[in-house]
């Protein structure tokens, strides 16, 4: 599994990784689903066959039987997301592509062009990507003025220093749900109900609480918020959505521009949201497939007890190990970040992977901004992280993995 060999200095000691290729007998224990999950339920794999061979119809596209039918489906996701997140309407949800897409929808519909005077915006260190780098976007070109407030140690944003921030010209607040890297849950409930009176609109990245943790768009006074529906959601990949309070999506200005199966007539979007975000066909397969994926969640009494004691383990194995510094302990998502003494992360995974069979994600997580809190920049961190339907055998095989590695490299 490991090597020793000569390093660059005198007395130094380097480890060369050297992974075997995973065979048909290799286990697998995939603990990747802050990517996206998986498995799924059943009734998600039967839902995507049924719609593709049995129904196949666009949705919106038609007057017949099978067009209504797909129709139905989305209209019935909307409605399922709308209750999860406690919405006042399904027609409050736009369809996207993915979490990213959803989140581009909010960002540049509120300016589609750069404005004369650069908007003032606020957002936080422990932000993906999908939010930063469209934010940086519209900085270069000159249409926002972008402050970012920093993270501590965990990946925790501090709700008095985002509203510290905040300036009486500020136009968007946007703070995630929860880091990718950490799972330190952010308190969008103390930003929302501090800028009510506030002008400026808040922007919720729910990639990684959909469908894992309660989210209250209305009780926190959230007016955009965006997620794939292929995570916590246990969607298809291909899926995501956006909601946009009644009092926002007037200014939301469409990015994509074409058929809607309606308001043929006019050269320009529609004014109804959402169809006015919607321009194309919707991938109905796997809408229906997240639409399975949503009922299920439905079902369960209590879906986040699994996820607590996943996440209670994972403390548990993780933060005596020697040569191991785990990077937040204690948050109520099954994902946890780590680090081993000696070996890089993407070492570290190649060998859970090929030894193992052990699936994680390593690297900067597309977090550009929250590895200077963690100093971790550069080579990044370790991701393990659950789902739904992942099993204690699954995590245990992962800790065991974690304990045997940090044992051989610390020997």
């Amino acid at each position: 599994m490991l090597q020793r060999g000569h390093g660059p200095g005198a007395h130094a000691t380097t480890y060369i990784t050297t992974p075997r290729t995973p065979t048909i007998t290799t286990p697998r224990h995939y603990l990747d689903n802050a990517a996206t999950s998986w498995p799924k339920p059943p009734a998600v794999y039967e839902a995507v066959m049924q719609q593709m061979q049995a129904v196949g119809a666009a949705a919106g596209r038609g007057a017949y039987h099978d067009a209504v039918t797909s129709a139905d489906v989305v209209q019935q996701t909307r409605a399922a997301i709308a209750r999860l997140i406690s919405a006042p309407s399904a027609s409050c949800i736009a369809m996207a592509a993915n979490g990213t897409a959803a989140l581009n929808l909010a960002i540049q519909g509120i300016w589609p062009t750069p404005p004369p005077v650069a908007a003032h915006v606020v957002t936080t260190a422990a932000e993906h990507n999908s939010v930063l780098r469209p934010l940086q976007a519209m900085a270069d070109r000159g249409g926002v003025e972008l402050q970012t407030v920093p993270c501590d140690a965990s990946g925790t944003v501090r709700a008095e220093q985002v509203l510290a921030a905040v300036r009486d010209d500020t136009q968007l607040v946007a703070v995630g749900h929860a880091s990718n890297v950490t799972a330190a849950v952010q308190p969008i409930a103390a930003i929302g109900e501090a800028l009510v009176d506030h002008p400026a609109l808040l922007l919720c990245d729910a990639a990684q609480t959909f469908g894992y943790l309660p989210i209250d768009v209305q009780a926190w006074h959230v007016d955009l918020l965006a997620s794939p529906g292929h995570k916590g959601g246990l969607g298809p990949l291909g899926t995501g959505f956006l909601y946009a309070a009644p009092h926002v999506q007037p200014r939301l200005t469409p990015s994509l521009w074409g058929g809607t199966g309606g308001n043929s007539d006019l050269l320009t979007m529609p004014d109804a949201f959402p169809q006015r975000l919607e321009a194309g066909n919707l991938n109905v397969p796997a809408i229906a497939g997240w639409l399975a994926g949503l009922r299920w969640l439905e079902q369960q009494p209590d879906p986040s007890q699994h996820l607590r004691v996943l996440s209670r383990r994972l403390d548990q194995g993780l933060e005596d190990l020697p040569g191991v510094r785990c990077l937040g302990v204690g948050h109520p998502l099954p994902l946890r970040s780590f680090v081993v003494a000696g070996l890089t992360p993407s070492d570290v995974g190649a060998i859970l992977d090929a030894e193992f069979g052990v699936q994680v994600r390593t690297g900067l997580h597309c977090a550009a901004l929250i590895h200077h809190s963690l100093d971790t920049q550069g080579e990044g961190t370790v991701r393990i992280s659950a789902g739904h339907l992942t099993n204690e055998d699954d995590v245990a095989a992962a800790l065991d993995a974690v304990a045997r590695i940090a044992a051989e490299i610390h020997s």
